[in-house]
């Protein structure tokens, strides 16, 4: 019996599982302001800040990275195994479990980062997305109503790319398992169709 294997489901679970591995040296999003006096590195997996030459995270945020971390080694794994059985009583659920988790994660990045630039848009900062750009600082946190403007600079790292094409997989590889687990009928067990069975009979 020819193996099956759902290569879009193989694909998608290497990749997400490189997605984990660069994300712990690469963020998905850098923010940084002036000559990097500040930096924010956002990520799902490992989010930390920057001043001047110091590097440090908030304990709340490392614990929310820690299990980000593990549950996208588990979907990996789980999409890497169900890949390789897309035909048994249970890979459906292995699939259902790993298949949603780089798109969940991916969703929540970017609509966070939305709000985040949203809150600063109504505090009067203007945030770069993407690019960069002089940004002037809201006159009433200034003293004496200075008005002070920085360059602001964001960027989108390969971490946010590749977890992209990982949820762009995982959606193959999802609408793929209809085709590579159906069984086809063929064989000597297949009936014999009702036109069949009366040929024979007239014949006998």
């Amino acid at each position: 019996m020819e193996r099956r294997i759902n290569w879009f489901g193989l694909a998608a679970g290497i990749i997400t599982l490189v997605v984990v591995v660069v994300s712990l040296f690469l963020p998905w999003w850098q923010l940084t302001i002036g000559d990097k006096l500040i930096q924010v590195n956002a990520s799902p997996m490992n989010t930390n800040f920057g001043l001047l030459s110091l590097q440090f995270t908030i304990p709340l945020i490392w614990a929310w990275n820690l299990a980000s971390i593990l549950t996208f080694v588990a979907a990996g794994l789980v999409m890497l195994l169900y890949s390789v059985i897309p035909t048994k009583s249970y890979s459906k659920e292995l699939l259902g479990f790993s298949y949603k988790k780089p798109i969940y994660a991916l969703i929540s990045f970017v609509a966070g980062l939305l709000v985040l630039v949203a809150i600063a848009s109504f505090l009067g900062v203007s945030i770069p997305v993407m690019g960069s750009s002089n940004v002037a600082l809201p006159t009433q946190f200034m003293p004496m109503g200075a008005s002070i403007s920085v360059l602001v600079s964001g960027s989108f790292q390969l971490p946010f790319w590749l977890a992209i094409v990982a949820a762009a997989l995982c959606i193959a590889a999802r609408l793929y398992h209809r085709r590579v687990a159906k069984v086809p009928k063929t064989g000597p067990e297949t009936a014999a169709s009702p036109t069949e069975t009366m040929s024979t009979s007239v014949s006998a």
